[in-house]
């Protein structure tokens, strides 16, 4: 996807909608200075750009129950492209896995994966993560405390394009 161009009016939508995505339209072209037409024109458009790509409440993990975070790296066997997929569609499908990176350095993937209990995510691992197509290795770190997590991205509003 190629980046789009946003202005500064864009960024101050993007900006408002991220950190309280219930706004009505009237009370997000308040706070960004439009009036209610031209605002809904940009954010169809932004929704229709993929720059919005979805709308959804943020749960609070601890709050259902979700105690244990944890980070899993992993390796596959053979890094061919079509164990690469089968390998990225079968995590897909897990729940528990709520992040996924291809990364740099050792292992190949970098899962975060939330769990109940350290009971529950020993059972998830070996009943699940070891049996994916292709597993080599895993390596697992434990959150201890969670210091930041946060879905705003930092946006440039100062800049114009």
């Amino acid at each position: 996807m190629s980046q789009a161009r946003l202005d500064r009016t864009d960024l101050k939508i993007l900006d408002a909608l991220q950190r309280n995505g219930r706004l009505t339209n009237a009370e997000l072209a308040e706070k960004v200075g439009l009036s209610i037409s031209p605002c809904w024109r940009r954010l169809k458009r932004l929704e229709e750009e993929g720059v919005i790509a979805g709308y959804q409440a943020v749960l609070d993990r601890r709050a259902l129950g979700l105690g244990v975070t944890a980070f899993v790296r992993m390796d596959i066997e053979r890094h061919t492209p079509v164990q690469e997929r089968k390998f990225e569609e079968a995590i897909a499908d897990l729940p528990e896995i709520v992040a996924c990176h291809v990364i740099s350095g050792e292992g190949a993937f970098l899962l975060t994966v939330v769990c109940e209990s350290l009971e529950a995510y020993s059972k998830f691992a070996l009943d699940t993560l070891m049996a994916l197509p292709n597993v080599k290795d895993t390596q697992t770190s434990f959150s201890l405390k969670e210091v930041k997590t946060s879905t705003v991205l930092p946006l440039k509003i100062s800049r114009s394009a």
